[in-house]
């Protein structure tokens, strides 16, 4: 991510993932909080994915 809009997006393709809680995103950084039981790690970086964004897990 580099500027706002994309922010903005990523922001909108993980709010679309049943289960997430909270976000934090940032240029660059992504913080998600969300129900396990709703939503997988995994699903959450198919939605970054999809927006066109390559997502990494760093902690």
């Amino acid at each position: 991510m580099t500027c706002s809009a994309c922010v903005r997006h990523v922001e909108q393709a993980l709010r679309g993932v049943d289960g997430v809680e909270k976000l934090d995103v940032k240029i660059g950084k992504v913080r998600v909080d969300h129900d396990e039981t709703k939503a997988t790690p995994q699903q959450l970086i198919e939605a970054i994915a999809e927006a066109g964004y390559e997502p990494r897990i760093t902690s």
